[in-house]
């Protein structure tokens, strides 16, 4: 039998993908957000592509303020999206 693959919507583009794929933005019980790449943190969380589209789509239709429940400073964007690229960046050497 199959294994059942947990199924999330990115924020940014709207499209179910599998869980393992998106990246889990999280706003902690003491209400920091920040990027929670192993998926395991607590908190409330959010889901996106691991992609700076779909970042800047969420910022563009306030999704992630929405979704998290806590207005999101520009500071925050600009992090997320500098921790994005860092994580998307694999070693070339």
């Amino acid at each position: 039998m199959p294994k059942h693959t947990p199924l999330r919507q990115c924020l940014g583009c709207r499209e179910m993908k599998p869980k393992q794929s998106l990246v889990r933005v999280v706003r902690s019980p003491e209400g920091t957000v920040s990027l929670d790449l192993r998926g395991k943190a607590p908190g409330r969380g959010a889901y996106l592509c691991p992609s700076a589209d779909c970042l800047k789509k969420a910022l563009r239709s306030k999704a992630l303020s929405r979704n998290l429940g806590v207005e999101i400073p520009p500071e925050i964007y600009d992090a997320l999206a500098a921790q994005m690229e860092a994580a998307d960046g694999t070693d070339s050497g």
